[in-house]
C-alpha cells in the first residue's frame, strides 16, 4: 500500500465538514479516532475568519471498539444540541471510521427523537469519493432535506421574486479565494440589476433554504461544488443554471449572455422587460478590465510563444488554459486536473488550447512532466510551486490546494472584471520573475545556490565536480538550467554518476546533432 504523503483532494469527510462549517448554525459532528481531527486546526490555520463553529470530534477508542459506537455518538450529539442550540446537525464518519461500518443512520435517527434540532447523516461513499465530490453531495443532500421537509409541511414557496433574481451556488470555507469571487459576482448581479436571493453554502441559513425556488435563475461558479445541487433544482423545480464560470474576458461575456438569456426567458411571464447586457459587456470589457488592453501591449507580447504548464482543479485549470492560449498569446505545453470524475468535461473544455493533457491524482507524475516540458513558467497549485522551486521554475497559483499565503487579506477575486485584472498580473509577474534573476546575475546576485537533479522521480543522484560546476557557471543563466538538465539527462542515460568536463563535452556533442 502506498503512503499518500501529499493529496492534492483531501478525504470525503473534508468537504462534508467544510459545508456543514459554512452554513450559519449547522454543527458537524465527525465520527472518527484520534488524527482524523485536524479540521479545526486546519481552518483556523488558513481560513481569515474571526469566528466560526468548530466541528466536534466523536472520538473512536479502545472502549468504543469494545462496546460499540451508538451510546457515545448519541450521547455526543444530545450535548451539542443542548449546548449550541443548533438549527441542524451533520453527522459524518471518516475513512478511517468507515471501516468499522456501524449503522451511523441509525445513530442519527435514534438522537433525532429527544433532539430540537434536525440531524442528517452525511450520505457519502468515503471509500469512493474525494474532498470535492463529497462537498457537492452534501450540499445536495442538505438542499434536498429542507425542500422535501418544507414541501411536507406545505410552507414552500415557489412563487418567482418580483424583480429578476439569482442564487449563488457553491461558495464555501477553504476555497480558493472564494470569498473574494463572491464579493465581485454580487457586485456583477447588482450591476446587472439581479437581485441576490440566497448564497449558499458560506453565510447561508438553513432555514431560508425553503425560498431557493423563488430565485429566476442558479448561479454555480465552480464545477467542483454546486453544480449537483443547480440539476437537482432544474430537475425538481425547473429553475434553469448558469455554470458558465466567469473567469477571463471571453468566458465573462459567456456568462452574461447566458445570464441575460435565463432572465428574458422569465421576463415576459413577470410583466418585466427584455434585458440587453451587450453594452454592459462592451463597456466593462474596454473600460474597467485591463486584461484585453494589456494582451496587446508589448510586456504581454513578449510573452508570446512561451512555454507554460497549467495543473489544478477542473475549472480553474481549463479557464486559465483558455485564458494563456486565447487571450495572451501564451503557448501551454500541458494542462491537466486532478478532479478525475471530471475528466471528460475537462478533455472537452481544453481542446484545441494545448499540446498535451494530463489527468492524474499523482503529484509526482506531474514533476516529471514539468521537468520534461521545461516550461517558462508554471500555473499550479502548492504542489506545483514546491516542483518549480526544485526546477528553479516561477509558480504562479491558481488552484487549491495552497498555502496560507494565498488566503489573502487584500483584495484579490479571480472571477469578474476585476480578476481579469488580477490574473494578468499574475501571468506577468510569474514569467517577469525569471528576468529578474537574470538581470541579479549579471550585477553579480544571488546565484550561489546548488540546484537539485532534474528529474523528480529517479532514485539515481548525480555528483558535479568542482571544474564541471565551474565550467557550467560560465553560462549565461537564462539558458544555464536547462543546459544543466540536458547534461544530466545524458548522465542518466550513459549510467554516469559523476559529471566531469569530458561529460559535459560529450553531451554537448551528442546534443548538437
Amino acid at each position: 500500500m502506498r503512503l499518500a504523503y501529499w493529496m492534492y483532494a483531501g478525504p470525503a469527510h473534508i468537504g462534508t465538514l467544510r459545508v456543514a462549517s459554512s452554513f450559519k448554525n449547522v454543527h458537524a459532528i465527525m465520527h472518527a479516532p484520534l488524527g482524523d481531527d485536524y479540521f479545526n486546526v486546519m481552518r483556523s490555520m488558513l481560513e481569515r475568519e474571526r469566528d466560526f463553529a468548530p466541528v466536534t470530534a466523536s472520538i473512536v477508542d479502545r472502549h468504543v471498539l469494545a462496546r460499540g459506537s451508538r451510546e457515545k455518538v448519541v450521547d455526543n450529539i444530545l450535548r451539542k444540541d443542548k449546548e449550541e442550540r443548533p438549527d441542524l446537525i451533520i453527522l459524518t464518519p471518516t475513512c478511517t471510521s468507515s471501516i468499522l461500518q456501524e449503522d451511523l443512520q441509525n445513530f442519527a435517527n435514534r438522537a433525532s427523537r429527544n433532539s430540537d434540532s434536525n440531524i442528517i447523516f452525511a450520505n457519502v461513499d468515503h471509500y469512493r469519493v474525494n474532498e470535492l465530490q463529497a462537498a457537492d453531495r452534501t450540499l445536495e443532500q442538505v438542499v434536498q432535506y429542507y425542500l422535501d421537509r418544507s414541501h411536507g409541511q406545505e410552507t414552500l414557496d415557489q412563487s418567482l421574486t418580483d424583480v429578476p433574481s439569482a442564487n449563488i451556488i457553491g461558495i464555501f470555507t477553504l476555497g480558493f479565494h472564494s470569498q473574494h469571487d463572491c464579493r465581485e459576482l454580487r457586485r456583477l448581479l447588482r450591476d446587472l440589476n439581479i437581485k441576490i436571493n440566497q448564497v449558499i453554502p458560506e453565510g447561508g441559513s438553513v432555514k431560508d433554504l425553503k425560498n431557493l425556488p423563488k430565485a429566476w435563475f442558479n448561479l454555480v461558479p465552480y464545477r467542483e461544488v454546486g453544480l449537483m445541487t443547480a440539476m437537482y433544482l432544474e430537475k425538481k423545480f425547473g429553475m434553469p443554471y448558469v455554470s458558465t464560470t466567469p473567469m477571463g474576458v471571453v468566458d465573462m461575456a459567456e456568462c452574461i449572455q447566458q445570464i441575460q438569456r435565463s432572465v428574458n426567458t422569465l421576463a415576459p411571464t413577470s410583466s418585466n422587460k427584455k434585458v440587453d447586457y451587450e453594452p454592459y459587456i462592451d463597456e466593462q470589457t474596454r473600460f474597467v478590465s485591463q486584461a484585453a488592453w494589456f494582451s496587446r501591449s508589448i510586456d504581454c507580447q513578449n510573452l508570446t510563444g512561451k512555454e507554460t504548464v497549467v495543473f489544478g482543479d477542473a475549472t480553474h485549470a481549463a479557464l486559465i488554459t483558455k485564458i494563456l492560449t486565447r487571450e495572451m498569446g501564451i503557448r501551454v505545453s500541458c494542462t491537466g486536473t486532478y478532479c478525475k470524475h471530471d475528466a471528460e468535461w475537462f478533455k472537452e473544455q481544453i481542446k484545441g488550447f494545448c499540446d498535451k493533457i494530463l489527468i492524474t491524482d499523482d503529484h509526482t507524475e506531474v514533476g516529471d512532466m514539468i521537468a520534461h516540458v521545461e516550461p517558462s513558467a508554471i500555473f499550479g497549485t502548492q504542489m506545483e510551486r514546491h516542483i518549480g522551486k526544485r526546477l528553479n521554475v516561477p509558480c504562479g497559483v491558481i488552484s487549491s490546494p495552497v498555502h496560507i499565503q494565498n488566503f489573502s487579506l487584500g483584495y484579490r477575486p479571480f472571477l469578474g472584471y476585476e480578476g481579469t485584472n488580477q490574473i494578468a498580473d499574475l501571468v506577468y509577474n510569474s514569467f517577469a520573475l525569471g528576468m529578474e534573476d537574470h538581470l541579479l546575475d549579471i550585477f553579480g546576485g544571488h546565484d550561489t545556490k546548488e540546484i537539485m537533479t532534474r528529474s523528480l522521480s529517479t532514485g539515481i543522484g548525480l555528483i558535479w565536480d568542482p571544474e564541471s560546476r565551474l565550467e557550467l557557471n560560465k553560462i549565461p543563466h537564462f539558458v544555464r538550467n536547462k543546459v544543466e538538465r540536458k547534461i544530466e539527462k545524458f548522465a542518466r542515460q550513459k549510467g554516469i554518476v559523476n559529471i566531469t568536463v569530458e561529460v559535459m563535452y560529450a553531451a554537448r556533442e551528442v546534443l548538437s546533432t
